[in-house]
């Protein structure tokens, strides 16, 4: 049975004291665009930049940057900063070694979400912070109950909590278009692997 991890999250929202704290991860700028003006307002937030799948190098700069941007420009209620992790594809293709024909959707993304998704659960623990989760979810060709079983898992390894999350219900995903053609945001045809960018291009 498919969780509303939407609704989880809003459950969640309304039992919330103060302003706690939450790491997380983002794959570019327009996915994160509508997560950080909703999550801004109840959460202080370090984005984590981490996606040594992104092909080329200099895509997964461009994308750094305009993440970059986006936080210096975006009004928010509450302090977001920036963490950028070195590019280290030699990761992700260590994570997927033997998927490399699966199409995309499948096996293979679900070992990038886990290495990106334990990448900041692994941050979030050892800097104190009190929620991890993904930018991910928002993306309606990303598996939001997969995420979520994954970020649940990995909550009990690094004793940190998962915010449960699906970002693109409630409009999120159309949000996001809104903010990325306002901010003038550079949004790619192609998940990030070299993988997915063969597949878009066919």
């Amino acid at each position: 049975m498919n969780i509303n991890y939407q609704k989880k999250l809003e459950e969640l929202i309304s039992t919330l004291t103060g302003t706690p704290t939450l790491l997380l991860h983002s794959c570019c700028a327009p996915c994160s665009s509508y997560c950080l003006e909703y999550l801004s307002r109840y959460f202080s937030i370090t984005v984590l930049y981490y996606n040594p799948n992104i092909s080329p190098k200099e895509e997964f700069q461009k994308r750094a940057e305009e993440q970059r941007r986006l936080i210096s420009q975006l009004p928010v209620k509450n302090p977001v900063s920036l963490v950028v992790e070195e590019y280290d594809p030699g990761e992700f293709y260590t994570a997927v070694k033997g998927l490399e024909h699966i199409k995309e959707g499948g096996e293979r993304c679900f070992k990038c979400y886990r290495l990106r998704l334990e990448r900041a659960a692994k941050y979030a623990a050892e800097h104190g912070f009190d929620y991890f989760c993904s930018t991910l979810s928002i993306s309606p060709l990303k598996n939001a109950q997969k995420l979520g079983e994954i970020g649940a898992e990995l909550s009990e390894i690094y004793s940190v909590e998962y915010l449960p999350s699906d970002f693109k219900k409630r409009g999120g995903y159309l949000r996001s278009i809104e903010l990325s053609k306002e901010y003038d945001l550079y949004r790619q045809n192609y998940c990030g692997c070299e993988f997915s960018k063969k597949e878009a291009a066919e």
